[in-house]
This record gives C-alpha cells, sequence and structure tokens, in this order.
C-alpha cells in the first residue's frame, strides 16, 4: 500500500502550502529587506568599533578590516551546509546561536556522518579578542582557524579548500559577492576573511558585573555575586587565570593550563575495560566490551592538549583559560565538555584538580563552604550580556544554506 493515499490529493496540497508560504515569507529580494539587512551589518560593525561596557577595543587586523558587504558573506558562509562535503554540516550546527554559540546538548559535537568531534565546542562569543584560536591554541588569528573545520574529516571533511571554492562557484546564489565584498573572485583568504568578518562582530559585553564594576551601577549585582566576586578575585584565586582589570575584563590571561582533566581522560581511556550496555532493539541490550566498541568507529585518539601544537613536553594536557563572559549560557564545559554545569567546575577547582606530576600549581584544594561555592556560581551568572538575543537575531537573519 502506498505511504500517501492519494498522491494526487497530496501534491494539491503541497500547492496550497507552497502559495501559503509566499503569501507570508517576505522576497527576500525586496527593497525593505534591502534596507534592514544592509542596516544589520551596519550595526554588527558599529559593534567591533564601539564595543559595551567592561571590553577593551576589538583588535582588527590591518588586513581585513570590517566592511558591511563582508560581514553580509560571512554570515551567509557561516549558515551553510552546502560547505561541507556531502551538504549537511554548517559552522553553525557546532556553535548554535541559541546555545551561547557552542552546542549544550553535546560533550562533543558530531561532524560529518555522525563523527564525533575531538573537543567540546568553544563559544564563538568575544572571539575577536583571542589571541590564540582552539583549546591547544594551534591558530593565532579567526582568519586562520576559520579554514581548519572545513578540511577536518571529522567536521566537515572537504578534501581540501580549492574543492570549497570550486562549490561555491557553482552557486548562483553566491554571484558576486566576493566580487562586492573583496572586489575579486573567492578564494581561500577570502573566505576565511569573511568568515572571521562576521565572527568579530559577535561581542557582547555590559552585563550586570559590567554594569556594576565599571559603571559604578551598586544594586546591577546581588549581595550574594557581590561576595561571589570578593571570593573569585581573593581566597578561591580565580581571578590568577581569570583576571579582572581596572577598565575591562576579559576573565581569562590567554595562557594555557594543566588542570588534571586531560590527564584524567588519558588515564580513563587507557584503563577502562569494562563491558557496555547497547541497544539493539527496544527493550532488548546486549552487553558489549569497549574494545569491540572501539573497534566499530574511529580508535580513540588520546588528547595531548597544547602540546599538539608545540611539542613541548611541559604542554601536555594544558588547554587555553576560556574567557568567563557568557559562561552561564555556554555549558557543558572544558576542553572536553565533561563537566556539564557551572557548579561542578567549580567543585572540581575546590578539589584543587586532578591531582599528577604536571598539573598547574596554581591549583590547590580550596576550603569552601557550601554557601561559598553558590556564591561564587551566582556571580558568574552575573556575567551575562543582555546584548545576546540581539546576536542571535542577527545570526538568524540569514537564510541557511541546503
Amino acid at each position: 500500500m502506498s505511504r500517501w493515499p492519494c498522491v494526487c490529493g497530496w501534491a494539491a496540497f503541497a500547492g496550497v502550502l507552497a502559495v501559503f508560504a509566499v503569501a507570508i515569507v517576505p522576497d527576500n529580494g525586496t527593497a525593505d529587506d534591502s534596507v534592514d539587512s544592509t542596516a544589520r551589518d551596519r550595526r554588527a560593525i558599529e559593534r567591533i568599533e564601539t564595543p559595551p561596557i567592561g571590553l577593551p577595543p576589538v583588535p582588527v587586523p590591518a588586513a581585513n578590516p570590517p566592511t558591511p558587504e563582508k560581514v553580509a558573506l560571512g554570515r551567509k558562509l557561516f549558515f551553510d551546509r552546502r560547505m561541507s562535503v556531502n551538504s549537511t554540516m554548517s559552522c553553525a550546527m557546532c556553535h548554535i546561536p541559541e546555545q551561547g554559540f557552542t552546542n549544550n546538548e553535546l560533550a562533543r559535537p558530531l561532524g560529518v556522518g555522525g563523527r564525533s568531534l575531538r573537543r567540546n565546542a568553544p563559544t564563538l562569543l568575544n572571539a575577536a579578542y583571542i589571541p590564540h584560536a582552539f583549546h591547544d591554541g594551534r591558530r593565532p588569528t579567526l582568519e586562520a582557524q576559520a579554514l581548519d573545520p572545513l578540511v577536518d574529516y571529522r567536521e566537515m571533511a572537504n578534501p581540501d579548500l580549492n574543492s570549497v571554492i570550486a562549490r561555491i562557484a557553482e552557486l548562483p546564489d553566491y554571484d558576486g559577492l566576493f566580487e562586492r565584498a573583496f572586489g575579486g573572485r573567492a578564494s581561500p583568504e577570502r573566505l576565511a576573511q569573511a568568515l572571521a568578518s562576521w565572527e568579530r562582530t559577535l561581542v557582547a559585553g555590559d552585563s550586570p558585573f559590567d554594569r556594576w564594576r565599571y559603571r559604578g551601577e551598586k544594586r546591577a549585582l546581588t549581595v550574594e555575586q557581590v561576595r561571589g566576586f570578593e571570593l573569585f578575585t581573593g581566597r578561591a584565586g580565580c581571578a590568577s587565570c581569570h583576571r579582572v582589570g581596572e577598565d575591562h575584563a576579559l576573565l581569562t590571561d590567554d595562557l594555557f593550563h594543566d588542570t588534571g582533566i586531560g590527564y584524567m581522560g588519558a588515564e580513563a581511556v587507557s584503563r577502562d575495560t569494562a563491558r557496555v550496555p547497547v541497544e539493539i532493539a527496544s527493550g532488548i541490550q546486549v552487553s558489549v566490551s569497549r574494545e569491540t566498541l572501539r573497534s566499530i568507529g574511529d580508535p580513540p585518539q588520546e588528547d595531548r592538549g597544547r602540546f599538539e601544537a608545540t611539542g613541548d613536553p611541559q604542554d601536555r594536557w594544558s588547554y587555553k583559560t576560556p574567557s568567563l563572559r557568557n559562561v552561564a549560557l555556554t555549558a557543558p564545559y572544558m576542553h572536553d565538555g565533561s563537566l556539564r554545569s557551572l557548579r561542578d567546575v567549580v567543585l572540581h577547582y575546590v578539589r584543587g584538580g586532578v591531582p599528577h606530576e604536571g598539573l598547574d600549581p596554581l591549583l590547590r584544594p580550596l576550603d569552601l563552604t557550601q554557601a561559598e561555592v553558590d556564591a561564587i556560581v551566582a556571580f558568574l551568572e552575573g556575567l551575562t550580556s543582555p546584548v545576546i538575543a540581539e546576536l542571535v537575531e542577527d545570526a538568524r537573519s540569514v537564510e541557511v544554506g541546503n
């Protein structure tokens, strides 16, 4: 029996839906939409030129000054699944706007073909300020970072960058866009510059903390949050790595530290010989050895952190200090997404990390009460920017490619 009782009836119904869709969805080519789009792109550049309170001037490379045309093109590329080898993955599928421009649902996102990525997806909020991209800091700029996922076999799996450029050349909706943005045809360098130009606009400050510390609004933070800040910068020692300045705070030292998470992950992989329950049908489970499971997909790879970028043994299991801005929106935490909540993170540091040779000497067990832990968590929740809603709206203003 046919899946549809009446193919003709379904076709007619689909036609009605199409007409209805046209009636309620504005034509992207209208003059009003063009005006709105131009205003949106200019507003995005304003966030770079005039960052909100609590943030320093945005560093912009001289070789890639922002323009509305670059921003619009970068936004379009970011949401286009056709940038992956099989047109299934876009940058936005790991950096989801509504989830703090990361992925709240998975410790490690999935790439092409359901392949698990090696690390947690870092947020792109305030990515304009990072001097080292990726958890191991292997790329020095947003422009350099933008190209890696395109050719990583786990992520977007293109065989090379030239194949991406060739695909763009075949897509009619990109006709003239690179020429208007850069004065020339698409190239890997211009593709990276466009993506970085839009990512650089995701500037988010003016949090309750900023208004309290840098604008003098005494009621912007609660009494508990103020106590949390005092602990954060005092006895708990958090500000040793998540620095707070007199006129702005990026809440990172932009350095690399071994907190024991990488070491613990490596130990768990080497010692895990347990059998795993696998559901093969509804309500039917079988016990499978870990070795058998590992034989099915890619074998697990040790994550050696900063060492992979430098080759220096002292950098083993060290990872970049993330900014804590908007941190309440960007769970799960750590380079591997192994800590699900802010409380889990604070308690990890209360325990002094994971003891082992190489643990950062800044870490030590902390004598904090439950109320003090609560206060630090409350303070961290006060680092969320009210600009986030605007950034999500900006991101979702573009049609998703494919």
